[in-house]
Order: C-alpha cells, then sequence, then structure tokens
C-alpha cells in the first residue's frame, strides 16, 4: 500500500521530467520548458516530498544543494524542506516518554513544557527542567520506525528498477543516497547512539572557547528519549538583527563555523553529517552551538589524507593535481576518459577562485559550471555525500550574510592556522610528507594577498579617475591614512 501511495505522489513528477527529454514519452523531440515551469515544478515536489512524511523529509535534506544530481532549481527548492512535519500531539509524546521512564513528564520534570520548541522529521523536542537545571527532552515519534524501514524498502525497489532501465550517473548517484541514507537512519533512531555522539564531540571540543556542545543528562538516556543541556540561541542564518547592532560580525562567523566543521573532518575525524541551519545556533555571548548528533559519521584516515590533498589542489589552483584527488575520492565513474576530467578540475577552479564579484554574478557562474557538471562522468560515493551537504551549508551562509563571499578565500587561513594539528592528526606515527603542505597554503596566501593588493590599487585608481573626469575634489587624497588616524 505504501508503494502505491509513493507512486501516487511522485511518478506524475518523473513523468514529466521524462516528458522533457521525450515529448511524447518514447519519441519525440525534447519538450522545451521555461525557468519558470521548473521552478513551478520544484515547489510541486517539495509539497509531494512533505506530503510523504519524515522520511522522503529526511531523505531531501540529503539531495539539498546536491546540484550535481538535480537542476539548479530543484536543489534550492529542497533547502526548504528542513523538518517540515507537524508536531505530534502531546498525548502521544507523553505516552513515549511513560514508556521509556516508567512515569508521565510530570513526574520527571519540575516544569515539563507542553508545546514542543521543534518538531523534527524523526524526533520532537520539548523545553523542561530537571534538577534545577534547564534540559530539552528529545522523543522519538511514534512509529517513526516502522515507517522509515518500509519507505526505504520500497524507495530502494523504485531506484532499482529506474536503474536498469536507465543507469547513467544520476541515477547512480541517487541511489548511492538512498543507500546512505538507509545506512544511518537505523542508527539516527537510536537516541542512545546519538548520547554517545554527543559526548565524543563535546570533548574533541574541551576548552574551546567559541563553540558550545550541549552536555548529555547521562541518567536520562534511552533508546526512544534523550534528555540534554538547553542551549540558547538563534538560528546562523537568522541573525540580520545582531548584524545590524554590531553584536555578530558575519565574517568571523562563517569563518568560525567552517573551522568547527574543518576541525571534525580533518583534525577528529569524528563529524557532524547533519549540517543545515536548524542545528547550528549562535549564543547571546557569540558561542556557535551545535545540535543533533544523530548522523555521526567516522571519518577513515586515508580519507581524510585524500581531502587535504584536494584541498591543497584546489588552493594552489593545480588542475592536474586536484583532478588526481577526484580519482582518488571515488568521484569518477569507471572508464570516464582522464582529460574530461582534467578539464571538469579546470572550469571548477576557475569559478571557485573567481573574486570580487557580486551575489548574482556567483550564482550565475555557479549554474553554467553546474549545468555542465550534470553531465560530466562524475557520481559522489557514499562516505562523501555529508561533506557535500556541508559545503552547500557553508556556501548558502556566507552568501546570505556577503554577496562577496568566497569559501577558498577563508578556507585557506583556516587551513594554515590548523597546518600542524591537520599534520598530526594525518600522520600520528610521523611518516609526513617531505612537502609540507602549510608551506603549499602560505604561498597561496601571499598569492591572494597580492591579488588583493592589485585589485585595491585598481579601485582606488579607477576612483582618482572617475573624481579626475567629474572635475570635483579627490575626496582619497584627502583623506586620512590609517596611521594617521
Amino acid at each position: 500500500m505504501r508503494l502505491v501511495v509513493i507512486l501516487w505522489r511522485l511518478l506524475p513528477i518523473a513523468l514529466a521530467f521524462w516528458r522533457d527529454h521525450r515529448r511524447w514519452l518514447f519519441f519525440g523531440a525534447p519538450a522545451r520548458r521555461t525557468t519558470a515551469d521548473h521552478e513551478r515544478r520544484a515547489r510541486r515536489l517539495v509539497a509531494s516530498l512533505a506530503a510523504l512524511g519524515p522520511t522522503f523529509v529526511k531523505m531531501a535534506q540529503l539531495f539539498a544543494g546536491r546540484t550535481d544530481l538535480l537542476a539548479p532549481a530543484y536543489a534550492r527548492a529542497l533547502t526548504s524542506l528542513t523538518d517540515q512535519v507537524p508536531p505530534v500531539p502531546l498525548a502521544e509524546i507523553e505516552r513515549v516518554i511513560r514508556e521509556e521512564y516508567g512515569a508521565p513528564p510530570r513526574e520527571l520534570f519540575e516544569r515539563f513544557d507542553d508545546v514542543p520548541i521543534a518538531a523534527a522529521s524523526l524526533g520532537q523536542v520539548h523545553r523542561a527542567r530537571h534538577a534545577g537545571e534547564e534540559v530539552v527532552i528529545k522523543v522519538l515519534r511514534p512509529g517513526v520506525e516502522a515507517l522509515v524501514a518500509e519507505d526505504v524498502r520500497v524507495s530502494q525497489r523504485i531506484i532499482g528498477v529506474v536503474e536498469r532501465w536507465w543507469p547513467n550517473p544520476h541515477v547512480v548517484g541517487t541511489r548511492v543516497v538512498i543507500q546512505e541514507f538507509a545506512a544511518r537512519v537505523a542508527e539516527e533512531m537510536d537516541f542512545r547512539q546519538e548520547a554517545a555522539h554527543a559526548v565524543a564531540i563535546r570533548a574533541n571540543f574541551a576548552g574551546a572557547r567559541h563553540v558550545w556542545i550541549p552536555r548529555v543528562v547521562e541518567p536520562m538516556i534511552r533508546r526512544r528519549a534523550l534528555v540534554l543541556e538547553y542551549c540558547p540561541g538563534r538560528r546562523v542564518d537568522r541573525l540580520d538583527e545582531w548584524v545590524a547592532e554590531g553584536r555578530v560580525r558575519p565574517d568571523r562567523l562563517v569563518r568560525e563555523v567552517m573551522e568547527l566543521y574543518a576541525r571534525m573532518m580533518l583534525v577528529h575525524g569524528v563529524f557532524h553529517a547533519d549540517p543545515h541551519p536548524g542545528n547550528l545556533h549562535v549564543a547571546d555571548d557569540g558561542r556557535i552551538i551545535l545540535l543533533d548528533f544523530g548522523m555521526v559519521v567516522r571519518v577513515p584516515l586515508e580519507l581524510r589524507r585524500q581531502l587535504v590533498a584536494a584541498i591543497f589542489a584546489a588552493i594552489r589552483r593545480d588542475a592536474d593535481a586536484l583532478a588526481e584527488s577526484f580519482h582518488a575520492l571515488g568521484l569518477v565513474v569507471t572508464g570516464a576518459d582522464p582529460a574530461v576530467i582534467r578539464r571538469l578540475a579546470g572550469t571548477l577552479l576557475s569559478v571557485a577562485h573567481q573574486r570580487n564579484t557580486t551575489r548574482e554574478r556567483v550564482e550565475l557562474l555557479a549554474d553554467e559550471v553546474i549545468a555542465e557538471l550534470y553531465d560530466w562522468p562524475i557520481v559522489l560515493p557514499s562516505q562523501l555525500v555529508y561533506f557535500a551537504r556541508t559545503a552547500s551549508l557553508i556556501e548558502g551562509l556566507g552568501t546570505h550574510y556577503d554577496p562577496h563571499f568566497n569559501a577558498l578565500a577563508f578556507a585557506t587561513p583556516i587551513a594554515l592556522s590548523l597546518r600542524s594539528r591537520i599534520l598530526a592528526s594525518l600522520y600520528p606515527d610521523g611518516g609526513q610528507p617531505r612537502v609540507d603542505p602549510a608551506r603549499i597554503i602560505g604561498a597561496a596566501l601571499g598569492a591572494v594577498a597580492r591579488v588583493v593588493q592589485r585589485a585595491s590599487v585598481e579601485v582606488v585608481a579607477a576612483v582618482r579617475d572617475a573624481v579626475a573626469s567629474a572635475a570635483l575634489p579627490d575626496p582619497t587624497a584627502a583623506a586620512p591614512s590609517i596611521v594617521e588616524r
């Protein structure tokens, strides 16, 4: 029956995509679609996934931002599908709490708020007071385990049939995402695992002044319920008021979020794999709050080394080395022409290093490259699905606050500051490469500084020329220097 429901919701959209390829499904020229058509269909896709319930809302988050699998309009639309599920009735939440703890919430807590502060796809969060401390209790949605298991089985059957008929890289990539979701979601629905992840990540950031990981109330850990320290704050993408008041510096915020994930990925090897703005908040004192540890992955040492090699290649603008990293990371489809992958690496680097552009220009460039990338022989392996989501999070956060945001410009000084920790983590027994990657980064920083300096000189010269042509006093000549001020 669930198969029928899923097909009823998604088959019309699938047929619409097929018609884009063949006007009469089995023959005819491609149907022409406008941007408005795609945006309208993307909204319809989001509505259909939301109607299918928690499994598809959660799964859609893995596809959000995946413009290597979906056209940009659809990938962007899925970013709005962050836990858009209605709250569970209070009586059902109380029943789960009673079954897990043997007592109703009124007896367990000094105060229990009936209205949830968050209703996520798999769990629901209520604020409470326990042993004189403000806490939150996260409760698994009743019946969600059976529903997710059935939805995963049906989704795998459907994508298996599609892949047999249409085995292209995008379908293969979709299957990889579904497989990764199936492998991780059972662990995410066991809150004992989430508690262990939270404890491990909190220990890794012990002493970090700018990071706040909620403390787990260990006597209150259960399979379907979990109590944690309450960490009040605002979502990282809803800080415009604080920015206007000068309470938050956007550049520092983005840098700290990027460093947070860089430490988890490259230094600790324990990675928070559910990165979206709802799981990243900022406290009143400026600390970054990381929430929801249900989906955490361990990053193998060799994978971390390969990722660092790819990052250094991007910083050096070395297309050949970046293409080699694509192969080492398992991104390249078997049998792909190496020259094609080299051209892809060069194309991506040319966009990644664009500077001093407006947000509209950055988005235009990205769309042009993605339009090509959609047909490249590249498939993101399961182990990198979550890293792609992190890249989308940081890119979205950066452009939200700074239309000139450049991820590489931010990543370079962060990699430089973390170089000793990264190398010590990657080579715990010694044997570090003879060429210190830090030197490569330092050289890249010098190159970036020279570019910025040249750009500044050109801007000042342009201003002077404009002022002279208008026969107006030169404001840059009258302005005192930084030293004079």
